[in-house]
């Protein structure tokens, strides 16, 4: 382990030149056991993707609603259409909770025993590929979520219409009669409230994983997300790597994957990704990305500026702050 931490400083960049199969990876024996596990969930993320897209929101009928508080029309009108879209971010919800409990199976695999990162990058493809999706799949959903106000307006609507109906019938509308009970409900709201949800369960995830799990190195995890990174920033920006992927759009997801393990690296380790002690190359990450067309890489970008927690830290050096101005 300590023979690596050295290299991620050093300009050995074919020590990090594998290449990781994130189209076609299949899993060994050895892996079998936690990919069906995480795979059962992952089937369901492009669904929950999809459904977030095209999530309009009930803006009109809520407004007309509220300018018409005595219009029984206006406030059924609004009701019948705000209940299937709460419906949706109550999956949306669930699905987090899914991700909460596979995620740690997963880290166990890619950070236990006696292999070094490199060599968990090396045979386990199959669930470095799974990671990948999880990451990928928390970064756009976030992306979406925050691009979309009408989230957590429908969603205040829907508990405020609960509470109102609470006062009209003295208290006896039951749980069960709600698409949303009260505990639940009083859950998601924090969840949504959150800019970044997904990530924040991620991140929350990963920090309980280390906790959980004492007789595991600290160091362990955090170098392997390091790793992961250093893999990543290597194959998009080797053409002989490049060359071997089978679909153009593959660069740009090994890069969202880059970007999605700096922001998880950067919540879950105390100091950060930026300061110059972290196993990440985070100059190294920025000058890839920033050799892409501006329009393909923006919202990367802005993924380090603004969903980290340590950039504007006095620990970052200045060059890095600057290269993300």
């Amino acid at each position: 382990m300590g023979n690596l931490l050295k290299l991620l400083y050093r300009d050995e960049t074919p020590k990090y030149d594998v290449f990781v199969d994130f189209e076609n990876a299949k899993p060994s024996q050895s892996e079998m056991a936690t990919y069906h596990i995480v795979q059962e969930v992952l089937k369901h993320s492009r669904e929950i993707l999809a459904d977030l897209r095209i999530y309009k929101g009930a803006g009109n009928e809520i407004k007309v609603a509220i300018g018409n508080p005595q219009n029984k029309q206006s406030q059924s009108a609004a009701w019948e259409v705000v209940i299937p879209l709460v419906t949706k971010l109550r999956e949306f919800y669930e699905f987090s909770k899914k991700l909460e409990q596979v995620v740690p199976h997963i880290l166990w695999d890619l950070c236990s025993g006696p292999m070094t990162p490199m060599q968990h990058l090396e045979t386990q493809q199959a669930l470095v590929k799974q990671f990948a999706e999880i990451l990928d799949f928390v970064l756009e959903f976030d992306d979406l979520k925050m691009t979309n106000p009408a989230i957590q307006n429908d969603f205040s609507y829907y508990r405020r219409t609960v509470s109102r109906l609470r006062i009209a019938n003295q208290d006896n509308i039951e749980n069960e009669d709600l698409e949303v009970p009260n505990e639940l409900a009083n859950r998601m709201s924090l969840f949504y409230a959150h800019a970044t949800p997904m990530l924040k369960v991620l991140s929350d995830t990963t920090s309980q994983f280390v906790s959980d799990n004492k007789d595991l190195p600290v160091e362990n995890t955090s170098e392997t997300l390091g790793t992961m990174a250093k893999v990543c920033q290597r194959m998009v920006e080797n053409p002989e790597l490049c060359a071997r992927f089978n679909h153009e759009d593959t660069s740009l997801f090994v890069l969202r994957v880059m970007v999605g393990v700096v922001i998880l690296y950067d919540h879950v380790h105390p100091a950060g990704a930026f300061v110059k002690s972290s196993h990440i190359d985070i100059k190294s990450c920025i000058k890839v990305l920033k050799e892409y067309p501006p329009e393909v890489v923006e919202s990367l970008l802005n993924a380090l500026r603004y969903t980290t927690i340590h950039l504007n830290d006095e620990s970052t050096p200045k060059h890095i702050k600057n290269m993300l101005q």
